[in-house]
């Protein structure tokens, strides 16, 4: 039997590729490089990105119906292309940003995404190029916190790659899961199709030039905590907490997560939210509902510092809701706890960055 390449295009004219129901050759992902010599055949298949989800299929599918329409004697080598540069590796996905701060809380409730939405922007109100990645991916806030719900982020090609770009304002680069999911929904989602989607937002994004580079991350311990280590060195990471002991109880929990051995992320230090309720009417007041100094005494137990204790005053929660973050009145009583608060996560950035190594993003050991 002789082959020539003919033979080969029709047979992979019944292949259809999933993600379009078009076959191999009209889709045009049939590489101008088919060689033939005696009865081996090699050729390329070419994918749109990299990362492609049918890519083992499809080339198991082409080399099948060489066998099938050809002949099962046909010795096959496929390989693959992409017209779209691959994704940068671990650890190398955000070369232009300074620093990558996690905010984290040992559990919901305590105001995490509150504290993270207002740090981001009272460090862009202090001068600092902010990009913030809300990277709870079954409960995003971002979106509602910035008034930016409607907000759909489009695609750009830069080198060759397609690069989403972030929604912009009060200073503040943001992305979100919430801007490519129904609000109204649930996002039913298992463990590695959310890590999945986190990478893209990190590495398929173009967040460009940052000195802070501040993540929203789900309450607890997850699987989105791992990817977050397993893909970002961390500068460092911040705990939120109340005053509750049982509130406390659960920083400890995202405190020992960080110092781990194999994690490694240096703790900048503690923010005490919710720490007293001041009435508007009597703003020298000071009630303290959940607990008086929670904080402030688990920091100095565990000798990391205490970086802010935010007031429960109603404005915050107003303010959030109607996508105005506190952060911008700079002459309110939350507005300058909050910018303080950002003052100190610049100080002890810096002095983390000068006392200590760069951190490593965590291995995975196959």
């Amino acid at each position: 039997m002789t082959l020539y390449p003919k033979l080969i295009t029709d047979a992979l004219a019944q292949v259809r590729y999933p993600g379009t129901g078009k076959d191999l050759v009209s889709a045009e992902m049939i590489a101008d490089n088919i060689r033939i010599d005696g009865m081996k055949v090699s050729f390329s298949i070419i994918f749109d990105k990299p990362t492609d989800p049918f890519k083992k299929s499809v080339v198991k599918s082409a080399e099948a119906a060489i066998h099938a329409f050809v002949s099962k004697d046909v010795e096959v080598t496929i390989t693959t292309e992409s017209r779209q540069a691959a994704r940068p590796e671990p650890g190398k996905m955000l070369p232009y940003v300074k620093n990558v701060i996690a905010v984290s809380s040992g559990k919901g409730g305590v105001g995490k995404s509150t504290v993270a939405a207002n740090l981001a922007v009272a460090l862009a109100k202090l001068g600092y190029s902010v990009g913030l990645l809300d990277a709870d991916i079954f409960g995003p806030s971002m979106p509602k916190m910035f008034q930016v719900e409607d907000a759909r982020p489009y695609a750009e090609e830069v080198d060759g790659r397609d690069l989403i770009v972030p929604v912009e304002k009060y200073g503040v680069k943001l992305l979100s899961i919430g801007f490519f999911v129904d609000p109204d929904k649930a996002t039913l989602w298992r463990g590695g199709m959310a890590s999945n989607a986190l990478k893209q937002l990190v590495g398929d994004a173009m967040w460009g030039e940052l000195d802070y580079f501040i993540l929203d991350t789900p309450p607890g311990t997850s699987d989105i905590h791992l990817t977050l280590l397993q893909t970002l060195a961390i500068t460092g990471a911040v705990i939120v907490s109340t005053p509750q002991q049982v509130a406390l109880a659960d920083a400890r929990k995202g405190i020992n997560m960080y110092m781990n051995d194999q994690v490694n992320v240096p703790i900048l230090g503690l923010i005490e939210n919710m720490a007293y309720f001041t009435p508007a009417e009597l703003p020298n007041n000071r009630y303290y509902i959940f607990g008086k100094e929670g904080c402030k005494q688990l920091s100095e137990e565990l000798q990391v510092p205490l970086l802010g204790q935010i007031p429960l005053v109603q404005s915050i929660c107003e303010n959030g809701d109607n996508g105005m973050p506190a952060a911008l009145d700079a002459g309110s009583i939350t507005g300058q706890a909050f910018l303080q608060l950002a003052q100190r996560v610049v100080e002890e950035t810096e002095k983390r960055n000068r006392e200590m190594d760069p951190t490593k993003i965590v291995e995975v050991h196959k």
